[in-house]
């Protein structure tokens, strides 16, 4: 089932098969990885999936969504949304987006954040939705831009050593 699709895109709910294809073109990829926390096992990326099939879909109502092209039905990579307790002393709703490296520059990112976001705004009745942003990564600054965020203010996660931009954008 797909939950949203867009011209060129179908965002589906993740699923544990999706294992493989989301280590090789995304979690295992050092340049995809650059602005996170560096490239993952498969074990790792297997984790993942399964805390969000078992914890984000049932327990907030969403969660990242595998990103796929229509045309060939291949997975892309990532587009969601996650659930972040405590981001400057609140709760937050994050959209977080990963494309594997042969997706850039085509406007996938652009196509499905959009997409996610008026998902979130008009089926989940969300009303603000952060983005939290490396400063230097230009191009996830460009996507958030493209779909309405602004820059609010920085925000720095413990263990960090540096603070990551918070872009947002509200349901008008």
């Amino acid at each position: 089932m797909h939950e949203i699709e867009t011209t060129r895109l179908f965002l589906r709910r993740l699923q544990l098969t999706d294992d493989e294809s989301l280590q090789h073109t995304i979690f295992g990829d050092p340049e995809v990885m650059r602005f996170g926390d560096g490239i993952q096992s498969i074990e790792w990326t297997r984790k993942w999936i399964r805390t969000r099939l078992e914890d984000d879909y049932p327990f907030h109502g969403y969660g990242p969504y595998a990103v796929v092209e229509k045309a060939g039905n291949n997975l892309l990579g990532y587009c969601g949304l996650f659930h972040f307790p405590d981001v400057n002393g609140k709760p937050e709703i994050e959209i977080g987006y990963r494309l594997a490296r042969n997706a850039w520059g085509n406007g996938f990112a652009t196509e499905s954040a959009r997409a996610v976001r008026d998902f979130a705004f008009c089926s989940l009745g969300i009303q603000r939705i952060i983005a939290i942003i490396d400063p230097s990564n230009i191009a996830s600054i460009h996507v958030a831009e493209k779909i309405g965020m602004h820059y609010e203010q920085d925000v720095l996660f413990e263990g960090y050593s540096y603070p990551d931009h918070v872009y947002v954008v509200i349901r008008l």
